[in-house]
């Protein structure tokens, strides 16, 4: 008898521990956050454009084409891990053509089109992604371009 009830304090005590550990992981059922979850092939695809639109910009001066690269990312992953990056690149290139800078010229865009989509792009920057690396340069090139555009309340 001491045998049997030392035996079945045990597996009542094991018995409530795997109920306890079991009740702990109940909300890993409902996976991640789904704003936040990304697709692999779309992500390696985004990271080659910002690549591509990086080279445009530092070294080719070509600010068009990084643009292009740049609203190529923006259209098709919003969710892409990198996207203040996309948009510091996309603004910066749009400002700078305003200016005459670079090697290419746009005739699609005025200067005044241009230094707008700047500010659209360098708003979203700054209003979105608080803890940027590139959020100080946007907002000293934001409040040049007449402040950052506050985002909009759904």
């Amino acid at each position: 008898m001491k045998k049997f009830s030392i035996a079945l304090i045990v597996i009542l005590a094991a018995i409530t521990v795997q109920a306890s550990v079991c009740y702990a992981q109940g909300a890993a059922k409902t996976g991640p956050d789904p704003s936040t979850v990304r697709d692999e092939d779309l992500e390696k695809d985004s990271l080659h454009n910002l690549e591509v639109a990086r080279h445009y910009f530092k070294l080719k001066k070509a600010y068009v084409a990084a643009i292009k690269r740049c609203e190529e990312i923006d259209a098709g992953n919003p969710n892409f891990a990198k996207l203040d990056e996309v948009l510091f690149i996309a603004g910066e290139s749009s400002l700078r053509l305003s200016e005459n800078r670079g090697k290419q010229k746009t005739k699609e865009k005025t200067a005044g089109q241009l230094r707008q989509d700047a500010r659209v792009y360098l708003s979203r920057l700054v209003t979105g992604y608080p803890n940027s690396v590139f959020l100080k340069q946007a907002e000293d090139d934001v409040k040049g371009l007449g402040g950052a555009i506050p985002k909009p309340t759904p």
